[in-house]
């Protein structure tokens, strides 16, 4: 199953509070699954983003339709496809 991060950035986003941020992330669960992905972490972050979201689906499609999802809840990012580092010294080694 492919895996997937997005780097956000809550620049456009008016957030109350913390815990106002925090209650969106059950919605966004529910939403992932209704497309068949499944959100497997998320992190606040310092520096250039906000926060760290890592997902998996079983294809581009539904990639597609988790990134907006994210995006229909203000937290704009860019989503790309990731590869374990385990896995990606198997490529290069096959190459």
């Amino acid at each position: 199953m492919p895996t997937y991060a997005t780097l956000v950035d809550l620049a456009d986003r008016d957030v109350q509070n913390a815990q106002e941020l925090a209650t969106i992330w059950g919605e966004i669960r529910t939403e992932f699954e209704e497309h068949g992905a499944e959100l497997r972490d998320s992190y606040a972050a310092l520096g250039e983003c906000d926060f760290l979201v890592i997902f998996e689906t079983d294809d581009n499609e539904a990639a597609f339709k988790s990134a907006l999802t994210l995006y229909r809840h203000g937290l704009e990012g860019k989503t790309m496809e990731i590869v374990d580092t385990e896995d990606f010294s198997n490529l290069v080694d096959e190459v």
